[in-house]
């Protein structure tokens, strides 16, 4: 389960549109949106795209955004 609010702030923090995510991971901004807010789950190989594109290095800040 994603954890929305630490999610929400660091694309906050990115600057970055979330058009512009959802057209990086190949997905619908609405898509994303459903995925943010826990309506369907991110797949892996987004995850690590979204990690790369938000510059998440740690295992730790990736656990407590993406497996809480």
């Amino acid at each position: 389960m994603t954890n929305t609010v630490l999610l929400r702030q660091r694309i906050k923090a990115s600057g970055l549109k979330l058009q512009h995510i959802a057209d990086y991971l190949g997905i619908s901004r609405a898509a994303l949106t459903m995925k943010i807010e826990n309506v369907s789950d991110f797949r892996q190989n987004e995850i690590k795209k979204l990690c790369e594109l938000l510059h998440i290095e740690s295992a730790e800040e990736k656990s407590l955004i993406f497996l809480e």
